[in-house]
């Protein structure tokens, strides 16, 4: 890759990551989009195999948070009724 690629990409990842840190989120994705658009141009293939397993990628990460959101909900369940003095006592230390 070139020097000026590899400049445009750190630098529009880094801004990115300023952008967001100063609650921008518009300018801060623009940015990021920047540099994965600089990165797929120079690595397409690459970027055709990240497209080719992304559903596999979606299906994986719905599964974290479905499993996650139950986690939360059994947690309110339990805080809720009178059995939470392990609850309690996992929040103190």
């Amino acid at each position: 890759m070139e020097n000026w690629k590899r400049a445009l990409v750190a630098g529009s990842a880094g801004v990115s990551v300023f952008m967001f840190l100063k609650r921008k989120p518009a300018a801060g994705i623009v940015l990021a989009g920047v540099g994965l658009a600089t990165l797929a141009s120079e690595y397409p293939e690459k970027f055709a195999g990240f497209r080719e397993r992304l559903p596999g990628y979606v299906d994986q990460g719905t599964a974290f948070v479905d499993v996650v959101s139950r986690l939360g909900e059994r947690l309110a369940e339990v805080a809720g009724s009178g059995r939470s003095r392990w609850y309690e006592a996992f929040l103190r230390g």
